[in-house]
């Protein structure tokens, strides 16, 4: 036979198509996870950005009020109040505004915050100074709200028209419209002012000054002491929506034919709740939990103000007064970070808890 006759019928192998760029972009984009970190990563520069030029659009800047602070309480001229304040402040004024945000965004991309302009301090050390207290006093506050808000909601959707109901919605009502700031107020006038049960005084601080830190009963206890006040606004301020919307949550629930199906099989009714209904009742506020948890990290300004605790609120809320740019650039960069991130983990949360949510995309 032929070498012809030999090669007759033999399949010849097409060398392999080079894969584009833009192929290669497509592929690597088309994962969720991908697309939601490219979001986040946007998401944040895009706050950064924003939050930069907002606070410069803020009426004076640290060197000015500075200035004006010692030409009213020392008397001098203006030449000599600003030459004091060039001294001190690690601020340009003759800097651009694009200049500083170029110079911003290459000390961020290093992991720097940058020093703040009143005190020279790194920003980052005044943040983990600060940042614990805020976690400590708004997480417990979270958590404790949290944790009432779906037991409370299942009694009021299981006794639904009862005059528990009634009186748990009308209470969860009131606490929902009222701000937390409001609250505090009212907490500090009748239960201090008016009755006389505690000194506000006295609960200033995140801790007695007398004591040492240390991982002790007795410090841990007047850490209590500190952020009861703080903790206790927090839970009256948030426990309304817990439960209006774990009622309306175990509601729809309680109508599934697989609630109908166990009620039939005559499963004993405490198996019934736990099991069926307030497993599936909660998922969507385990969602709700996961993006509160971001929002924890910035606190709240006016009520740590409002008490005097020492936290990240309170922190942010003394660099906005004296206009402490990148102070107040490092506090709104940690809490849009905790924010987008607690979404992310929202997101993949919910799609773990529920099988029966497939995130788009996955196969």
């Amino acid at each position: 036979m032929s070498t012809r006759d030999l090669s007759v019928g033999t399949p010849t192998v097409a060398a392999p198509r080079p894969i584009s760029w833009r192929a290669r972009w497509e592929r690597f984009t088309g994962s969720y996870v991908t697309r939601t970190v490219l979001q986040a990563l946007v998401t944040i520069w895009a706050v950064i950005t924003f939050t930069f030029f907002l606070i410069r659009l803020m009426p004076g800047n640290p060197v000015t009020i500075y200035i004006s602070q010692l030409m009213n309480t020392e008397n001098i001229t203006y030449e000599e109040a600003y030459a004091r304040a060039a001294a001190q402040f690690a601020f340009d004024t003759d800097a651009t505004p694009l200049e500083q945000y170029i110079d911003y965004l290459g000390q961020v991309l290093q992991g720097n915050l940058g020093q703040s302009i009143t005190t020279g301090t790194p920003v980052l050390s005044l943040i983990l100074r600060f940042l614990p207290w805020t976690l400590f006093s708004a997480g417990l506050g979270l958590l404790v709200s949290f944790s009432l808000g779906v037991l409370l909601g299942m009694m009021m959707a299981y006794f639904r028209n009862s005059p528990l109901d009634h009186v748990l919605s009308f209470f969860s009502s009131i606490m929902s419209a009222v701000p937390n700031y409001v609250l505090g107020l009212l907490l500090v006038v009748i239960f201090s002012v008016q009755l006389g049960w505690f000194s506000v005084g006295d609960l200033r601080g995140t801790y007695d000054p007398h004591l040492t830190p240390a991982f002790t009963l007795e410090f841990f206890l007047d850490m209590l002491k500190h952020a009861f006040l703080p903790v206790l606004t927090y839970v009256l301020g948030t426990l309304g929506q817990w439960m209006l919307s774990m009622k309306s949550s175990t509601v729809s629930v309680l109508g599934e034919d697989y609630v109908n199906v166990a009620r039939a099989r005559g499963l004993p009714q405490r198996r019934i709740l736990t099991a069926y209904v307030g497993r599936n009742a909660s998922l969507p506020l385990f969602t709700l939990l996961a993006i509160s948890i971001g929002f924890v990290v910035g606190g709240s300004v006016l009520i740590e103000e409002l008490y005097v605790y020492k936290g990240l609120g309170s922190f942010l809320f003394q660099s906005i007064s004296a206009r402490d740019y990148t102070s107040m650039q490092g506090v709104f960069l940690i809490i849009t970070i905790a924010v987008v991130v607690s979404n992310l983990l929202a997101d993949l949360l919910y799609s773990r808890l529920d099988p029966r949510i497939r995130i788009s995309g996955e196969k």
